[in-house]
């Protein structure tokens, strides 16, 4: 099976997870915004910004969360059940795991059509006049989001591999050999 990035399918499955997880975790009703799809850098931002790398035998890619910081101290305080003034460690985390809970959504989804696939641990960044890129020139999906006056987007880059990688199976315990 070959995977192909097709927006109209991607786009509603990244809605449906979005908007699933923000309703039961966070009890916030989001409205998903136009889907568009991004090919360049996006210019310097300020906020907080979220990784998950997303890997199966079929593709690869990634899946992130972008916001302000004050969206992310609203997110944060709405999951964690706390108030935040500005972003420190527990805003970090908890936008983390947001980021993991949505990819993860998403990624149990996308295997119906495309089998097993892995998730990575979140990386969170945060700060002021900062960029954001993958190397190579793939198509980012992003849909933004509405939550009253907070604002999010969520995107997904997928890039199905040339060869699939049949040796690699789910649960197997692999070897590393670093050299000097």
């Amino acid at each position: 099976m070959q995977f192909k990035l097709e927006s109209r399918t991607i786009a509603p499955m990244v809605s449906r997870a979005t908007c699933e997880v923000l309703s039961t975790m966070l009890d916030i009703e989001a409205e998903a915004g136009e889907p568009y799809l991004e090919n360049t850098a996006p210019a310097n931002s300020e906020g907080v910004v979220s990784f998950v790398g997303l890997a199966g035998p079929e593709l690869a890619g990634t899946g992130s969360l972008h916001c302000s910081s004050r969206s992310a101290c609203h997110l944060a305080a709405r999951l964690l059940m706390s108030d935040f003034d500005s972003v420190n460690d527990e805003v970090l985390d908890a936008i983390g795991e947001l980021t993991n809970m949505i990819v993860g959504s998403f990624k149990n989804e996308i295997e119906q059509h495309i089998g097993p696939t892995g998730l990575s641990i979140p990386t969170v960044i945060y700060g002021r006049n900062f960029s954001t890129r993958s190397l190579g020139r793939e198509d980012w999906m992003v849909v933004p989001f509405s939550c009253g006056e907070e604002h999010l987007e969520v995107k997904v880059c997928l890039k199905g591999r040339e060869e699939p990688c049949a040796h690699i199976r789910h649960g197997e315990k692999h070897e590393f050999i670093l050299s000097h």
